[in-house]
């Protein structure tokens, strides 16, 4: 069980690296126009169109906390927090962070579902948004595990 959860303590930040820096849709209007935009690609695009408030928080729920609970799988995994530290953070705040993260794959969804019924453009998904999803779902199955294994608190 220890080798499963190094596997997936080292796959996790690839994968989310991966999900961040690569297309997550590619958008095509008239069979001229396609844009494949990442993740940080967007958070980039709304901060040069001065939509600051909106960067701030997709840079924050789509970067920021899932390399937040990157880092806190991995301080759990290695065992160096003691009971006493950080119980709060480790037991309430850490199990929740990956349903933001879950929360931007299902927005990237509904813009494909609603891109492709418009009939304005045609979308598909990108490699970003499985890398994305992969990321999200594997740090919950590594939060699982690590749980299952530390017993009841």
């Amino acid at each position: 069980m220890r080798n499963l959860q190094a596997v997936l303590l080292v796959t996790v930040p690839f994968l989310l690296a991966f999900g961040l820096v690569l297309p997550l849709v590619r958008l095509e209007k008239f069979y001229f126009f396609s844009d494949t935009p990442s993740l940080l690609g967007i958070i980039g695009s709304l901060w040069q169109t001065e939509n600051y408030l909106l960067a701030a928080i997709v840079a924050l729920v789509s970067v920021a906390l899932p390399i937040l609970k990157t880092v806190s799988l991995a301080v759990e995994a290695m065992g160096t927090r003691r009971k006493s530290e950080g119980g709060f953070f480790f037991d309430h705040v850490v199990p929740h962070l990956a349903r933001w993260s879950m929360a931007d794959v299902l927005l990237v969804a509904i813009v494909i579902a609603a891109a492709k019924t418009s009939g304005l453009a045609t979308a598909f998904t990108q490699p970003g948004l499985w890398f994305y999803a992969g990321s999200t779902m594997v740090s919950g199955l590594l939060h699982i595990l690590l749980r299952n294994e530390k017993g009841p608190n």
